[in-house]
């Protein structure tokens, strides 16, 4: 799976990155939304792992953008934030989010998350494909 991480903190990206890559995933990395926005038109991802605070163009504003994009609508979010799970539920862009994470990342539940939601996708694609 082609995977975007987006934040503007190095070792988060380093650390996402190394994790994903060890499960197979092929990953580009954006250091902030505005960096993504223009990654995201140059390439083709099957899932944007989101950082919610950053400068130039913040999480919520790049996830608006993205979902605005025909190919990028139906693309899976995972959405990290420090601010707390809960303070993002009452957000209009709430719904955008496939799955929420808090910051500190913790690696097992990262896996876990990635996991539901790369599941999901392939079965979507081979009932696509079966049908």
């Amino acid at each position: 799976m082609n995977i975007l991480v987006v934040d503007d903190k190095k070792a988060v990206q380093d650390m996402l990155i190394d994790l994903l890559i060890s499960q197979g995933h092929i990953v580009d990395k954006a250091v902030n939304g505005l960096d993504a926005l223009g990654k995201a038109q140059q390439g083709n991802y099957q899932l944007f792992v989101i950082d919610h605070l950053m400068p130039l163009m913040n999480g919520l504003q790049l996830t608006k953008n993205l979902k605005k994009i025909p190919e990028f609508a139906e693309t899976k979010i995972i959405f990290m934030t420090t601010q707390g799970i809960d303070s993002l539920k009452n957000l209009p862009e709430y719904s955008l989010f496939d799955k929420t994470i808090d910051k500190p990342i913790n690696k097992d539940k990262f896996l876990a998350v990635l996991s539901e939601l790369t599941d999901s996708s392939f079965e979507c694609e081979a009932l696509q494909v079966n049908s």
